[in-house]
């Protein structure tokens, strides 16, 4: 039987994407572009539920969490991948590596059960408004939400600390970011479980989150088409439509950034780009779309600007 050394460095070498020297600014700067636009349109929209006492209901508390999500996200990823194409370093220690991956699958975990928390919450408002008061009181709205983040928790620990049992022999990531896959192929003994049960959670999430947005949505739309208030039915579907728009965002992307990694056709360089955009489209698209399709929070974002014009 072959040896096989165990590696006991903490360096490890990432994969670096394949950028011409005079094209590593231009993209820096987009990439810079994308991230700060990111970064202030979800602090604008965290900063307003936060100062604006009209905001302050169980809906945009439980939507707190989208943006303040997405700002783990996308900061989990975009500093450290820039930063190497600029300075045309690749490398990271394995204790960072391994909290980059823990804090990129919570942000996935957490935009599944804060979407699924989002959509019980338009059920409750739509389907049974005159109970929505009794039903969604601060103390629930408390609970869904330390729910959604202590099962998300739950999960990624469990993910991850299979991950304790194997011994490294590799000390190259095959990525320009760090997740379970990439770390798991750091390893040379049998990760059959960690596949397993790595797939068991990715399903047991998808089930949870899209059984619970599948039923709220079908209900509100019921309600919508016996409903003869033609308000109540534009406010209901205009409510709906930007949590599915940010639902199919995130699916689209998830499901792309999946198949590339199933096709050995797929470049090397595209693949590292589909894989990186689950972290920059829906914290880019998802509070544009909320702030476009809100109304109590364009409301208020204009009652801003105009206290500040008047200063």
């Amino acid at each position: 039987m072959e040896n096989v050394s165990i590696i006991v460095s903490f360096e490890l070498t990432m994969d670096p994407f394949c950028i011409p020297s005079g094209a590593k600014y231009p993209i820096f700067f987009i990439g810079i572009f994308m991230y700060l636009l990111s970064i202030i349109c979800n602090l604008t929209l965290l900063l307003l539920i936060v100062l604006q006492q009209s905001l302050h209901k169980p809906m945009y508390f439980i939507l707190f969490n989208l943006p303040l999500n997405d700002l783990v996200g996308i900061t989990s990823v975009f500093p450290k991948v820039l930063s190497d194409i600029v300075t045309e370093t690749s490398y990271t220690y394995y204790p960072l590596c391994v909290f980059q991956g823990f804090l990129l699958h919570m942000y996935g975990g957490g935009v599944l059960f804060i979407l699924a928390a989002m959509a019980f919450d338009r059920y409750v408002a739509i389907c049974m408004p005159l109970r929505y008061n009794a039903i969604m009181t601060p103390k629930v709205a408390v609970g869904i939400v330390a729910l959604v983040w202590g099962l998300d928790f739950f999960f990624i620990v469990l993910l991850f600390s299979l991950q304790s049992k194997h011994p490294r022999c590799k000390s190259r990531i095959l990525n320009v970011f760090c997740d379970n896959p990439s770390l798991l192929k750091l390893t040379c003994s049998n990760t059959t479980v960690n596949n397993i049960v790595g797939l068991f959670i990715t399903a047991v999430m998808q089930v949870v989150s899209v059984s619970i947005q599948v039923f709220s949505y079908v209900q509100i739309l019921i309600i919508c088409l016996v409903t003869s208030r033609s308000e109540a039915k534009s406010k209901a579907i205009n409510t709906c439509l930007a949590q599915l728009a940010i639902f199919i965002t995130y699916e689209i992307v998830g499901t792309f950034t999946i198949l590339s990694h199933r096709f050995a056709n797929v470049n090397a360089d595209m693949q590292k780009i589909i894989g990186m955009l689950i972290f920059l489209v829906p914290p880019l698209v998802n509070p544009i779309v909320y702030g476009l399709n809100s109304y109590e929070v364009r409301q208020n974002l204009l009652k801003v600007f105009k206290r500040k014009i008047s200063v």
